[in-house]
Formats: C-alpha cells, sequence, structure tokens
C-alpha cells in the first residue's frame, strides 16, 4: 500500500507541474486564472464525491475501489497531452478528480486497520506524508530534468506509468475489511460524517485548522508558475525546483512530527503548526514587496512545512473521534471539507491574481489564515482531543444512530458511546 501510494503521488505531481505548463502555454499570463479554475473543477468533484465514498466504503470492497479508481485515473491522463482548448482540460481534470476522490478517503481509511496501535499509527502518518511529500520533492525534480530534455507532454506519461502500477500494487495486497459497518441506511450513512463534524468540538477545531491550511497551501499550488516566471524571471524547470523547496518543507514536517507527537498535546501540536502556517504567509507579503529567490525558497518553505504539520496530524485526530465502523465516513467528511476549504480559495486565488497583483492577493489570503487559527483556538477545548483520547479505547467508540421509527425518530440524541467506560459518554 505505501509504495502503491508513492508511485501513485510521484505520477500526479509529475502532471501537476505538467499542467501548470500547458495551462501557460494555452493562456500565457492568464494561467493562474485557468489553474484556479482547474483546481475549483478538482474541488467540487472532492466535497461532492467524498461523503458518497464515506457511505459506501464500508460495504464494497476497498481494494476494488481503489484499483478502479487508479484505472480511470491513467485513461484519463494519456488524453491531457492532447487537448488544444481550455475548455478541454477542464472536463478531463474533472473525470480525473472524481477519481482521486474515491482512492485518496478510502486509501487513508485502511491505515489505522493495519497499524492500530497509538504509536505506530503515528509513525505511518509520518510515512504517509513523507510520501505525499515525493509529489512536490521528487516529483518536480525529476519534472525539471525531463522538461529540459524532452518537453513537458512526456510527464503526462509519466503520470499514467505511475498509476498503473499503483493499481498493480494494490491488487496484489490483501486490504483488511472494515471492522465494523456503520449504522442506518444510505442517507443516514451519507452524513455520518459531517454529524460528527458539527457535534465534536476537537472536530470543529480540525475544520478551522483545513481553513489554514487552504489559505497558506494555495499559494504554492496556483501561483508558483507566475511567481517563478513574470515575478522572478525564471525558466520552466525553475517551476519545479521551486515546488520541490516547498516540498522538502513538507517532508521535514513529517519526519519530526512523530516525536513530538510524543512529547506534545495533539491541540498544542496542530496549533502549532497553524502558527507556522501564518508565518509562511507573512513571508510571502516580504515576498510581493522584495522579490528575490533567497525569499521566495524561505516563503515556499514555510508553506510546505506549516500545512504539512497540520496535515500529517490530522489522521491521529480522526482516529481518536470514532470507532472503526465510523471511520470511513469520517475520513471522506474530513476529505470532502477540507477541499471544500480549497474550493474557496482556489477560485479566490486565481482572480486576486490576475485582478489585484501579489500583495492583495497574498494579503488577503493571510487575514484569512490567522482568522481562521484564532477560531480554532477558540472552538477546540484545550483538554477536547486529550480528553476523548485519554478517556477510552476508541477501538471500543461506536456512534448509536437515530433510528427511524413509525412516527418519528426513536432517539432525540446520538452519543459517542464508550463500552468500557459508559458513564464517560460524549453526546453527538
Amino acid at each position: 500500500m505505501f509504495a502503491a501510494q508513492i508511485v501513485a503521488l510521484v505520477g500526479t505531481g509529475l502532471a501537476t507541474v505538467a499542467l501548470g505548463l500547458l495551462a501557460y502555454d494555452l493562456a500565457g499570463e492568464r494561467a493562474a486564472l485557468v489553474l484556479g479554475s482547474a483546481l475549483t473543477i478538482k474541488m467540487v468533484a472532492y466535497v461532492v464525491v467524498g461523503p458518497v465514498v464515506g457511505a459506501v466504503a464500508d460495504r464494497v470492497p476497498r481494494r476494488l475501489l481503489m484499483v478502479s479508481a487508479d484505472a480511470v485515473r491513467a485513461a484519463v491522463v494519456l488524453v491531457l497531452p492532447w487537448v488544444s482548448e481550455v475548455w478541454q482540460i477542464l472536463v478531463l481534470v474533472g473525470v480525473l478528480q472524481v477519481a482521486s476522490a474515491t482512492f485518496t478517503p478510502v486509501f487513508q481509511s485502511v491505515i489505522p486497520d493495519v497499524v492500530p496501535g497509538e504509536q505506530d499509527y503515528s509513525r505511518a502518518l509520518s510515512a504517509t506524508q513523507l510520501a505525499s511529500s515525493a509529489e512536490t520533492v521528487l516529483s518536480p525534480l525529476l519534472a525539471a530534468a525531463a522538461v529540459a530534455v524532452v518537453g513537458y507532454s512526456s510527464l503526462f506519461v509519466g503520470t499514467c506509468v505511475g498509476f498503473v502500477f499503483s493499481a498493480v500494487l494494490v491488487a496484489s495486497t490483501a486490504v483488511p475489511p472494515v471492522a465494523g459497518r456503520a449504522q442506518g441506511g444510505f442517507a443516514t450513512r451519507l452524513f455520518l460524517g459531517m454529524r460528527l463534524f458539527r457535534a465534536v468540538p476537537q472536530l470543529r477545531g480540525l475544520l478551522a485548522l483545513d481553513v489554514v491550511v487552504a489559505a497558506v497551501g494555495v499559494v504554492s499550488l496556483v501561483t508558483t508558475v507566475n511567481v517563478v516566471r513574470d515575478l522572478l524571471g525564471g525558466t520552466e524547470s525553475d517551476v519545479g525546483l521551486l515546488l520541490a523547496v516547498s516540498g522538502a518543507g513538507t517532508a521535514v514536517a513529517a519526519m519530526v512530527s512523530p516525536r513530538v507527537a510524543r512529547r506534545l498535546p495533539l491541540r498544542t501540536t496542530m496549533l502549532a503548526g497553524a502558527g507556522l502556517s501564518c508565518l509562511a504567509a507573512g513571508a510571502t507579503l516580504v515576498l510581493a514587496w522584495a522579490p528575490s529567490w533567497t525569499t521566495a525558497a524561505v516563503a515556499w518553505a514555510l508553506i510546505g512545512a506549516g500545512p504539512g504539520w497540520i496535515m500529517v496530524n490530522t489522521g491521529r485526530l480522526l482516529r481518536t473521534s470514532a470507532g472503526p465502523g465510523q471511520r470511513p465516513a469520517l475520513f471522506s467528511a474530513q476529505f470532502s471539507l477540507s477541499h471544500a476549504c480549497w474550493l474557496v480559495t482556489y477560485p479566490l486565488t486565481g482572480w486576486l491574481a490576475v485582478g489585484a497583483g501579489w500583495s492583495v492577493t497574498w494579503s488577503v489570503l493571510a487575514v484569512l489564515a490567522v482568522a481562521a487559527l484564532v477560531v480554532a483556538a477558540l472552538v477546540w477545548p484545550t483538554t477536547g482531543a486529550d480528553l476523548v483520547r485519554h478517556r477510552h479505547d476508541v477501538d471500543h467508540a461506536h456512534v448509536v444512530a437515530a433510528r427511524p421509527a413509525a412516527h418519528g425518530w426513536t432517539h432525540a440524541h446520538r452519543l459517542v458511546v464508550d463500552e468500557q467506560h459508559p458513564h464517560g459518554s460524549i453526546p453527538v
């Protein structure tokens, strides 16, 4: 599973660089607007498909879902080199991201079933985040080398190869079945994860942190091409190098996180990541006022480290907030809600970059990140996540869903129940 994630993400990273360069060829200085629109479509797919996947992932074999998604992604990227119009990019990106919205949350929900121990799971999350960093470190470096020799169209072929290898590896792996099933019909399961986010305080704090990640991370994903080519006067290969700097920041955060996790409360750890993200937002303002390669490198490294620090710890929080039967729904809800935040920042960044310039764009994003950090600190109780983690064994926690009766609902409340300590149940 880990090898499958690596090869798929490296291929995705190659496609990310190639898509940016393709957009620049088709739209020139308006490339940021094209990328922003393409990534907005991606986020719509993630927001809509995520809950559906969560509702069926405990009923359909997870290996089948992941292999099918990889097959669709491999087919789509083979078509991308032949597009000649912006609308064609947008349609293909939509299909590609529907498949990705199926693969990723299912993959994430498998990990806690493979490594149930707390420390083992923390290390596994660090490893998966390091694999994600390969998309922004190794892939841009490979892309820079490939572009210098054969052009960016060949990068789409590399992406296809990555997805095919990922499908083969997943198909040959014994993916464990879901330990339990969420109760209720399809509609009930569809919104189970959302109900958990609404009811559990630390999950509401996580949603605010998702806003921080989206407000800061979008700078790298949407504006790198124009920053390198227009603001700094760099080459196509330099685009990949600057993206690699951001990925290196994420990798460092992933490597350090397991050690910090053993020493600090989860709330403190994740809020520290949000603070680092706000520092990254401030660095982009310095870049807007005084453009230089040194400033850009520092800013992009911080952009990788801050959001990466939050994301590598997100799985730990989700794991402690639901039992095994609810994890597919909760992971899918996080996938959907976090990308709903990107759905706002992607078009916002693209439109502001074209119409108002870098200073205004990065100032708006910085204000948004700081405001979200404040909200997260206020809504996440100081004992929230740790109270849940220490008061009960999460492996015995489950959600008692309200069930429809002939004359309405039989229960007015839902509870996250600790079967070993029933008096410590947490209202949902």
